[in-house]
């Protein structure tokens, strides 16, 4: 028989009294951990804002510091920017001294800057009658002197320089200039062509000349014997020349090919630059200030490449900004008041008053005119057809070649010892090919194009296959259609095509090839001496600029050097550039070049601030391009700098 089990002891119940007491305790435990936990609390917070105290007077101090040294800065850097008025004023000493020096030489050519002077250059001119071909090619080499200085002083004079009715009279001199020079070369090309029995080649029985100088070449070409299998006509001694249809092989015609390395055809000033006001210098400031007080809040510059993950939050990057705003107008507060206390302490003296009251105007219209250079069009002019070129886009290279089909003049007969000649009146004439008529065209009677074939001249860089156009003289434009078999021999720079009527022809490349940089990178070389090297998909430049010169010096173009007639010249800015652009080394963007080349456009006001710094610290800093300024707004510029 199994034992029985034990019972189990009976728990003890708890009375009243001690469950009052554990209670107790219990409230009085809570209690105490909330009061351990608000002191704690207290501790923390008290140190926090010790610590938010510390901080604050550690900031305030270093502000303190900062604005004393921003004090000393803006000192410092008002008198780096007197180096801008500065500079111009020196243009201007520069431009008189050229006038001077111009007036003592007594050379007899006429100041391109007195009106006077150029008409009674160009009257006399006029009067001169029956110059051969070589005395207007010689003359020539004055005139387009005259042209180039004309269009330097429209170009290298700021506006406010300029009166409206002076730009004017320079462009009514320019245009005057070309079109005389265009009708002396026709005569002369007359003269010549009289004389083509006298000259005619021993073999072929035809007259066939060549002329050339360093600013045009003739090849001219008279059909005295008519022969209708010579359609072939090829310059001695080259492959340029022409293959002409049968009735112009049977007809008393004269071809001319004249190329000028010179562009007197193309307008002066695209229309897509929209023209400036003449204002007076005064509105100029009204506006600059204008324009400048509402840029204050995009004047931001940050040369760290950690400006990348700006845009990720822009709620603080706004609240951030705002801050910077109310710190820059702080600082041009300061900069005023700066300027103001030097101004006073130096008002006792009058004349100095004057002179800095002279720099200043000149300083802010120095800035509106760099401001200018920098802003781009609001837009293009209206899309026009797709034969026209668009100057915006395109740029014309190489000169322009003069295609002529011309009759053949009478010619001069010896007699008795007298040289007799018919002159006509209407002088050198046209051959219109094909036949104008209004009668039913015969369908048996055909009139193929004539084919040309063209060298192109070795001091211009072509990157792609040249386009060739032909002008519109009606229409005063460059038009691509009415050309056809276009054939390209890079190897030696020859260019064969069909026209079905001949006239000036130009070559043509995009303007904008060498746009947007790969990189560039400015880097000190001395005092006042910076090497700029600039790296696009086809070429690198590397550029030296010193004071107010700048010079080529190299041109790498698919990774070869290349040599180039411009290297090792010095030259003023803006006959370097136009120099640049004329051989197809274009590396300066228009006020229309936004249009064309995808680029993160900046704010002007930005991008002149940017490049005011750069120019005063070049000669002790280096700076070059970053990639992240492709990713910020339009308000910052990035770049990278280190020490030179």
């Amino acid at each position: 028989m199994a034992p029985k089990s034990k019972k189990a002891p009976s728990k003890k119940k708890m009375t009243k009294a001690e469950r009052l007491r554990l209670m107790q305790e219990e409230e009085e435990r809570r209690l105490k951990e909330e009061e351990e936990a608000r002191l704690k609390f207290e501790k923390e917070e008290q140190e926090r804002l010790e610590i938010q105290r510390i901080e604050r007077e550690k900031w305030s101090l270093l502000e303190k510091k900062d604005l004393e040294r921003r004090s000393q800065e803006l000192e410092e850097l008002a008198l780096l920017e007197g180096c801008f008025p500065e500079a111009e004023k020196q243009k201007r000493e520069m431009r008189a001294l050229a006038q001077w020096k111009h007036y003592t030489e007594c050379d007899g050519s006429p100041d391109p800057w007195v009106a006077q002077e150029m008409n009674t250059f160009i009257s006399l001119w006029e009067e001169e009658k029956n110059q051969a071909f070589e005395q207007v090619m010689e003359k020539s080499k004055l005139v387009l002197s005259l042209i180039e200085k004309v269009k330097l002083i429209l170009l290298e004079t700021p506006t406010y320089e300029l009166d409206h009715r002076t730009v004017l009279q320079h462009q009514g001199s320019i245009l005057r200039l070309q079109e005389l020079l265009s009708l002396k070369i026709n005569v002369a090309t007359e003269l010549l062509l009289r004389q083509a029995s006298n000259l005619a080649d021993l073999d072929t029985g035809n007259m066939e000349k060549i002329i050339k100088d360093e600013n045009v070449t003739l090849y001219v070409w008279a059909n005295l014997k008519k022969n209708p299998r010579h359609r072939s006509v090829r310059f001695s001694e080259t492959q340029i020349g022409f293959e002409i249809p049968r009735i112009l092989a049977t007809s008393d015609v004269a071809l001319r090919l004249l190329h000028t390395r010179y562009d007197h055809i193309t307008p002066l000033f695209p229309i897509a630059i929209t023209e400036q006001k003449q204002n007076p210098v005064g509105a100029e400031q009204v506006n600059l200030e204008e324009s400048t007080e509402k840029a204050v809040t995009e004047e931001k510059l940050f040369t760290e490449e950690k400006a990348a993950n700006e845009d990720e939050q822009p709620k603080a990057e706004q609240e951030r900004e705002l801050n910077l705003v109310q710190e820059e107008n702080k600082y041009e507060a300061i900069e005023n008041t700066v300027l103001q206390r030097t101004s006073d302490s130096e008002g006792e003296d009058s004349q100095t008053t004057q002179l800095e009251l002279e720099m200043k105007l000149l300083s802010e219209a120095v800035l509106a005119a760099q401001l200018r250079l920098v802003e781009n069009v609001v837009e293009l002019p209206e899309a026009s057809e797709s034969y026209k070129v668009d100057l915006c886009h395109f740029s014309p290279l190489g000169g322009v070649y003069h295609l002529d089909v011309l009759e053949l003049p009478p010619q001069c007969k010896p007699v008795k010892g007298w040289v007799l000649v018919e002159i006509l009146q209407e002088g050198l004439q046209r051959f219109i090919y094909p036949p104008e008529t209004t009668e039913e065209p015969d369908p048996d009677v055909t009139f193929p194009p004539i084919e040309v074939t063209l060298e192109i001249h070795k001091s211009v860089v072509f990157f792609e296959r040249p386009r060739v156009v032909r002008w519109d003289n009606e229409g005063k434009l460059w038009r691509s259609d009415g050309i056809s078999s276009v054939y390209y021999n890079r190897e030696d720079r020859l260019l064969t095509f069909n026209m079905d009527t001949l006239g000036p022809v130009t070559l043509i490349q995009d303007a904008h090839v060498n746009m947007p940089y790969q990189s560039w990178e400015m880097s000190p070389c001395g005092m006042n001496k910076v090497l700029l090297i600039v790296k696009t998909v086809f070429m690198e430049l590397q550029i030296y600029i010193k004071e107010n010169l700048c010079m080529l010096a190299s041109v790498k173009l698919r990774g070869k050097g290349h040599e180039f007639h411009l290297k090792g010249k010095w030259m003023a800015p803006i006959p370097f550039i136009l120099a640049l652009k004329e051989a197809g080394l274009n590396i300066f963007p228009a006020v229309y070049s936004h249009f064309y080349v995808v680029i993160n456009n900046k704010v002007p006001q930005v991008e002149l601030k940017a490049y005011r710094q750069m120019a005063l610290l070049s000669s002790a800093f280096s700076f070059g391009w970053s990639k992240w300024n492709m990713v910020c707004n339009s308000t910052r510029v990035v770049i990278r700098h280190w020490g030179g």
